[in-house]
């Protein structure tokens, strides 16, 4: 996730260091619910960590690694080293790899599952490239979880005379400084939600570049006095937050999309369909770790172009997986869009199993059923029945326990961690008494 000119080499990075004048490296990585971990060493301790690790305690993160497991250690990828550029004082970053003390790669590290899938994906002949678009809302501090304040009143592509736009240019300036390409910044649909659209990367460089993002946006927004939240519906009623997520397979060898076939009504060559039927046909079991919280399951519902159905077309927005229009002159850069995944997903994770999905369409060959191009909420009852996502993170978790491919696409290790983790966050919420239950019953009964 370097930049054109960046170092990629051990020896590169410490050089780069001694120029830039830092004085701190934070080594982050990832568990397995998506939160950034990270210890801070001096400069001086570069070295030392990339030649023998810097060592942790495993089982004191959530869902990462049992007693047992405790002992691990990180190791810095140099081709991401970068400056944080909203510090107040030169500190840079390297993102990590976690191993064992047998120097064996920890099976519990989210970017060692798509480090693995990658290779799947390498075997068949493909590389893997994505591009997202983040969404999130920005909020007033201090911040009232029983009224929040969107830091705007503006709608989708207004050009708002409010802080937001000033915000989002922020946030770009500062992921271009890291080494990140930034398509487009908007104003999305609800009053204060905005959206970031990264350009496209390799699924590896583009997982550590959303967890980038994601600490980007949340840093600048604090540093103006707002909350930017990721949070799939933090309000009711209003569009909710996603990470609809274009994805193409390219040819290894040649660089070619393997999707493309401009002589197809939809721009698709019989992988690219291939691909499709394979994400549909894992849709149910893969949706926990696409939409990994309670909350998300309140974003998808009907409206608002929320997908419920699992079907694809084109023009319809509220299909699971839309295949955009592209220019006829640029048929080669025909994709696929996933549109069930939320922000607040663990990218490694999501890529890792999306791509597990679609290879397995590919390798058996399957066929999408009929594109879905009227409106969907009115389809069951008119022409054919579908399938729907689950409705709630209960649902989503029982299928995917039922999902060989998804326990395949994650290992054991953080399949059962995932599990065990998103079964106690339920739980929790399932046990609570809510302001709405107050409210609805307390006088009433």
């Amino acid at each position: 996730m370097a930049s054109a000119n960046g170092p990629t080499s051990v020896e590169g990075v410490l050089a780069q260091a001694s120029r830039d004048k830092v004085g701190h490296i934070d080594l982050q990585f990832t568990d397995v619910t998506g939160m950034v971990k990270a210890v801070q060493i001096p400069i001086q301790a570069l070295e030392s960590a990339f030649e023998q690790g810097v060592w942790f305690d495993g089982s004191a993160l959530e869902g990462f690694a049992r007693i047992a497991e405790s002992d691990m250690y990180l190791r810095p990828d140099p081709t991401t080293y970068a400056i944080l550029p909203w510090e107040d004082q030169p500190i840079a970053r390297l993102i990590c790899d976690v191993y064992t003390p047998t120097g064996d790669p920890f099976p519990g590290d989210p970017r060692g599952v798509l480090r693995r899938a990658l290779a799947s994906a390498a075997e068949m002949g493909y590389r893997y490239v994505v591009a997202p678009e983040l969404e999130f809302y920005l909020f007033r501090a201090p911040v009232d979880p029983r009224a929040l304040q969107p830091e705007d009143r503006a709608g989708y592509f207004d050009v708002e005379d409010t802080g937001s736009r000033a915000v989002r240019r922020a946030i770009t300036e500062a992921l271009t400084a890291m080494g990140l390409q930034v398509d487009s910044g908007h104003h999305e649909v609800g009053s204060g939600q905005q959206e970031i659209d990264l350009a496209p990367l390799e699924a590896l460089e583009m997982a550590d570049a959303i967890m980038t993002a994601r600490l980007a946006v949340k840093s600048v927004a604090r540093g103006r006095g707002l909350l930017a939240s990721f949070m799939p519906k933090p309000l009711a009623g209003v569009a909710g937050s996603g990470m609809h997520t274009h994805q193409m397979l390219l040819y290894s060898q040649t660089g070619e999309n393997a999707f493309a076939n401009p002589d197809d009504a939809y721009g698709l060559s019989d992988t690219g369909r291939a691909f499709i039927a394979g994400q549909l046909a894992h849709a149910r079991g893969m949706c926990a770790v696409l939409a990994p919280l309670v909350n998300s399951y309140k974003r998808l519902v009907a409206g608002l172009e929320a997908p419920v159905y699992i079907t694809w077309a084109q023009m319809n927005r509220s299909a699971l997986i839309r295949v955009p229009r592209v220019l006829p002159h640029v048929r080669e850069r025909v994709r696929v869009e996933l549109r069930c995944v939320d922000p607040s997903c663990n990218p490694y994770l999501a890529l890792a199993v999306m791509l597990h999905a679609g290879l397995s369409g590919i390798r058996e060959n399957l066929t999408p059923p009929q594109a879905a191009e009227e409106e969907l909420y009115l389809f069951n009852t008119r022409r054919r029945q579908m399938a729907t996502l689950p409705t709630s993170l209960q649902e989503a978790l029982a299928a995917m326990e039922q999902s060989t491919l998804v326990s395949e696409a994650l290992g054991l290790t953080v399949f059962e961690r995932f599990l065990e983790a998103k079964r106690i966050e339920w739980n929790e919420y399932d046990l609570d008494v809510s302001p709405w239950e107050l409210g609805r019953y307390l006088q009433n009964y």
